[in-house]
């Protein structure tokens, strides 16, 4: 991954209009103002000098366009997973495809190229600490939150299969498209704070959009600079696939245990 320096740096004031217009027309659904910041963005793109700089924000910018108008909720019904994933689909692979002769922007590399403890060690206190944020997150500064995710009144094994499937697909998608394309692409134009600052915005401004409302921002965006720090340092996405499946293994069993008062964890069983 091209290590941005000071001398090729590229300009601020579109990135943070593509933070902004994020904000606006996919968190706050405030069209009229996000179209603005956006085509301000889109502007001060076009008469950026480097080409890299205007294809690669261009394709951020083109990605939030397809966000601004996708079916973000949290409805669990099959019409509802073709729409959105054909959304969702598009903004990971469209970038892939159209960056695919730029050298290690967007990589794809699951698999580290050696095990380092650190990182293990992050994987594995994420299972203590997701636990714990959920629980205080769910169910004692928010506690009205899991209703965004409604169930049946009565128990069914398929509505359980579609909230674990949706939530895991959800989650795979988020590391795919907001830390190995946004932050890829990021950070093949900026140094690692400014990147990972920015794709944390849009990484907020999504999920804050689906259902992470309340104090959500703070923790997603808590979450979402850890993401990052932990791909810039192991450079593959196996860590932090890992760690955002632990943090829905509990987030499922959190909504579960809302809807089913103690038998939030049946579905492991």
């Amino acid at each position: 991954m091209h290590a941005a320096t000071h001398s090729d740096r590229a300009p601020l004031l579109p990135l943070a209009m593509l933070c902004l217009s994020t904000v606006l027309l996919v968190a706050m659904e405030q069209y009229g103002w996000g179209a603005l910041a956006w085509m301000v963005g889109v502007m001060l793109l076009v008469k950026t000098p480097r080409v890299d700089v205007r294809r690669r924000l261009g394709i951020l910018f083109g990605a939030v366009a397809v966000l601004a108008i996708a079916p973000i909720h949290t409805d669990r019904s099959t019409a509802h997973f073709l729409e959105l994933g054909a959304c969702f689909a598009a903004v990971v692979f469209v970038p892939t495809w159209l960056l695919r002769r730029d050298q290690a922007v967007i990589e794809w590399r699951l698999w580290p190229k050696r095990l380092q403890r650190l990182d293990l060690f992050y994987t594995a206190i994420s299972i203590p600490l997701a636990w714990c944020i959920i629980r205080v997150y769910f169910f004692v500064i928010n506690p009205e939150l899991p209703s965004h995710w409604p169930m049946p009144m009565a128990p069914s094994a398929d509505a359980h299969w579609r909230l674990f499937i949706g939530i895991n697909a959800v989650g795979i998608w988020d590391e795919l498209f907001f830390v190995n394309t946004v932050y890829g692409i990021l950070r093949s134009l900026y140094p690692a704070r400014i990147a990972n600052g920015a794709q944390a915005v849009v990484y907020t401004a999504v999920l804050y959009d689906m259902a992470f409302t309340g104090i959500g921002p703070l923790v997603v965006y808590a979450f979402a600079l850890t993401q990052g720090a932990m791909y810039e340092r192991s450079r593959c996405l196996l860590y932090v696939l890992i760690v955002h499946l632990i943090v829905d293994a509990f987030l499922v069993a959190a909504i579960l245990e809302f809807h089913y008062p103690a038998g939030g964890l049946r579905w492991l069983h």
